[in-house]
């Protein structure tokens, strides 16, 4: 009986790593299942030598289990699964995730789950005298667990998440003298809301959503914890995967002030269309009041050429689009940030400002719309543009160990990244870029990847691809543009990238990191 029970606490210590491991990769896809099986799948080619592993330590469990009888059979098993357990600790233990497992409310549930449905196989495994399954049960099993445990759980998840969202509703009932801000678009929306809210807090006693709070759980948590009665502005980032999820958001909201940044072919996977998304992210437009205003980014085609409607009006902005209510002319760059002049009927107002970059300059367009349509004055908006902070990770200038970087490491996507390496051709001394790709592309990933290696050329000296697989189509794109490949290097992780980047640069040199890949696709 006492083998039995070790054999049992090894079974749960060989389960342990695997089932961390697959609660990170099911919170790193949305807690939906569809997405984390699409992650297995991938996982099955670019993680091989984990599934190797597991591979033959539950192929050796099944012989010991099969050939062995008796008491030597436990002991041989719990050896075997003990030795798993302690190959996989060691292995955590030397990983430094991008994006850590968060312990929120929700997945302390999911655990508890996953401890019951681990225990219930476990029994089942010794009380039917199943031993020669231990090994199999207790390595792949984990991250099958994932599916009835979401099933276990997702009433409780929606009685949870629609209580919460009653309250929010409620307190934004309560409030009903608050302008509210609706942000939204395949990209650009975090860069904009904080450039909204610098600017807007200037005048006004304003709250934005936090971080990536653009759900409707995180923007519920927003309202419910942070948004106060001398709040008279609430700027909210409004994130959509797919169909119906601005429609959501705008009926839950109901923001009287809506800017759409730029539409592109982000989450093609989950939309299925570039259509679909369009039609989705102008759901911003469309479902506002007809007293509201909407702001446009009029650079972007797939905006510019939408019919919106709506009765509602509408202010236009761009760089490259005559005609529009905000234009961005006289721009220049330089090593501390951008100068540039604003023409807004007869006002032609110049505009300086620490950000990077041709997408940050129309997000200051559209807050300055908005902020105009707010009477917030121009000398109030030329003292915001000067003072408000770099955005985090979306093209910000910052100084590490003595090296300089054009830190734009969050979510790359196509419009983003050549705009970054035009930044990067601007700047002094040596060029390079730290990047592995772009994801979430769908279909036209590879082909979009392929593109940005080819456009990196005379934009960038030296091209450091992080992960073989998933940069791939870079090479090629940079192999097929001249690119002189001596100058090319691929390393498996961003760790050994940045300790190649400290060693062979110098303070003259700039480095762009371009896109922080999630765990869930660093392969």
């Amino acid at each position: 009986m006492i083998l039995k029970i070790i054999l049992a606490a090894a079974m749960a210590a060989a389960m342990l790593i695997p089932g961390k491991r697959a609660l990170h990769m099911f919170q790193q896809n949305r807690y939906e299942q569809g997405r984390y099986t699409g992650w297995i799948k991938d996982s099955v080619n670019a993680n091989m030598s984990g599934i190797i592993l597991t591979a033959v330590f539950s192929a050796i469990g099944l012989i010991l289990g099969l050939v062995l009888k008796g008491t030597l059979r436990t002991i041989a098993l719990t050896v075997l699964l003990c030795a798993a357990a302690a190959l996989w600790f060691m292995n955590e233990k030397g990983k430094n995730y991008i994006k850590p497992l968060v312990y929120t409310a929700r997945v302390k549930r999911q655990i508890i789950v996953m401890v019951i449905l681990a225990a219930f196989l476990i029994t089942l495994v010794l009380v039917f005298k199943a031993e020669w399954l231990a090994a199999a049960v207790s390595l792949i099993c984990p991250w099958l667990l994932i599916y009835p445990m979401a099933l276990i759980t997702s009433p409780v998840e929606a009685a949870v998440r629609n209580h919460y969202l009653n309250e929010a509703k409620q307190i934004l009932a309560d409030h009903s003298d608050l302008i509210k801000i609706g942000i939204t678009g395949s990209y650009g929306k975090t860069s904009t809301k904080n450039i909204m809210q610098a600017m807007i807090s200037e005048a006004y006693n304003s709250l934005m959503t936090p971080a990536s709070y653009n759900t409707p759980m995180g923007i519920t948590r927003t309202i419910r914890e942070m948004l106060k009665p001398i709040h008279k502005v609430f700027v909210c980032e409004m994130g959509a995967d797919h169909v119906g999820d601005i429609t959501e958001l705008m009926e839950f909201i109901h923001p009287s002030i809506g800017v759409v940044t730029t539409i592109g072919p982000q989450h093609l996977a989950t939309f299925g269309s570039q259509e679909n998304i369009t039609r989705e992210k102008m759901q911003m437009i469309e479902l506002l009041p007809s007293n509201g205003l909407g702001i446009l980014n009029y650079d972007n085609e797939f905006i510019r050429s939408y019919k919106v409607k709506n009765n509602v009006r509408t202010v236009t902005y761009g760089i490259h689009t005559e005609g529009v209510d905000y234009l961005a002319k006289d721009i220049t760059y330089h090593r501390n940030g951008s100068r540039f002049t604003v023409v807004n009927g007869d006002d032609e107002v110049v505009i300086e400002t620490k950000l990077l970059g041709e997408h940050n300059i129309q997000n200051i367009l559209s807050a300055i719309a908005a902020a105009r349509y707010l009477n917030v004055d121009w000398k109030t908006i030329q003292r915001a543009a000067k003072t408000m902070k770099q955005v985090e990770h979306r093209l910000e200038l910052k100084t590490i160990n003595g090296r300089r970087f054009i830190d734009d490491a969050f979510n790359s996507n196509p419009s983003g990244s050549a705009m970054a390496l035009n930044v990067l051709s601007t700047m002094p001394g040596r060029r390079l870029i730290v990047t592995p790709g772009m994801i979430d592309l769908g279909k036209k990933q590879e082909e979009i990847n392929k593109e940005f290696g080819k456009k990196m050329k005379d934009k960038a000296d030296t091209v450091i691809l992080v992960g073989k697989n998933q940069t791939k189509p870079i090479y090629e794109g940079l192999r097929e543009s001249g690119f002189d490949m001596d100058q090319v290097i691929v390393f498996d992780t961003v760790r050994e990238a940045l300790t190649f980047v400290y060693q062979t640069t110098t303070p003259e040199d700039t480095i762009l990191l371009e896109n922080d890949l999630p765990d869930a696709f660093n392969n």
